[in-house]
């Protein structure tokens, strides 16, 4: 992740992205008399993805792993927020030590939920730009409800440029051609227009509509042996997550250089100042 420029305006800078925190556990994991696991980000008003955060999902994917859960279906306790993406604070004025931690635990959860070997799915209840929907992109299907929202990578219209493996993913799930232009215009598309370019599969009427099309997406595989199943899905993902694996380090260095630009600080800033004050009206 690089920046090709940075926008005249804090208010331009990461715009999805937002630093509150809920009270209490930032996740919660269940499992249903099927064996069905639900991941519900619950880490209000956004889902911002800080490092706890991360580090939290990433040791849920573990349980759903040891407890060998038939699938694993990714939600949000919010009714209009899948996940906003990246916490800007993580970025601002970075620790060494914690600014190496927030990305590679990033590294780590995509890697666990991209080539997971169980079936998995979302169910987004809101917007999902950004990290949101690169969490929704690495299942492998995704259900969104229907309203006013909008999904999407849109770094290039921040004036940044995607990880090599967050490109990976949305080709993984759209035409290259389409991936290519909704990644240079930064897109955000709406519902029906993800649901026309293949980004989702289905739409629903509300978060429980879409958790049950993702179980009956899951009930697809009752009669396929789980170790084919398996072995199918993560050998067609294999390039994507050798990619990743071979090149963390220069991936995490990327990213560290980035946050550490003047003009990245400043413009964060900014951006989070505004904040702020709009909290304290």
């Amino acid at each position: 992740m690089f920046p090709l420029r940075l926008l005249g305006t804090a208010r331009r800078i990461l715009p999805t992205a937002r630093s509150l925190s809920s009270k209490g556990p930032l996740t919660d994991l269940s499992v249903d008399n099927d064996g069905i696991a639900t991941l519900t980000m619950q880490r209000l008003p956004v889902n911002s993805l800080n490092l706890e955060l991360l580090q939290e999902l990433s040791k849920a994917l573990d349980e759903v792993g040891k407890n060998k859960s038939k699938g694993l279906i990714i939600a949000s306790a919010s009714p209009t927020v899948f996940s906003a993406g990246l916490d800007i604070t993580e970025m601002y004025n970075p620790e060494e030590q914690r600014m190496t931690a927030f990305w590679s635990t990033l590294q780590d959860f995509w890697l666990k939920l991209f080539g997971s070997p169980y079936p998995t799915a979302a169910a987004i209840s809101g917007h999902a730009p950004a990290g949101g929907c690169l969490i929704s992109m690495s299942c492998e299907y995704r259900v969104m409800v229907n309203g006013k929202f909008g999904i999407g990578l849109n770094e290039t219209a921040l004036g940044i440029v995607a990880p090599r493996w967050f490109m990976d993913t949305m080709c993984n799930v759209i035409p290259q051609r389409q991936a290519e232009l909704a990644l240079t215009t930064g897109r955000m598309f709406s519902v029906d227009e993800a649901l026309k370019v293949g980004l989702i599969d289905e739409t629903a009427s509300d978060k429980a509509d879409a958790i049950a099309k993702c179980k009956k997406f899951m009930a697809k595989f009752e009669n396929i042996p789980p170790a084919a199943r398996s072995l199918t899905k993560q050998k067609i993902r294999m390039d994507p997550i050798i990619r990743l694996e071979k090149t963390r380090e220069a991936d995490l260095n990327e990213f560290k250089t980035f946050c550490k630009l003047p003009q990245v600080q400043k413009a964060l800033g900014m951006y989070i100042q505004m904040l702020k004050q709009k909290a304290a009206k």
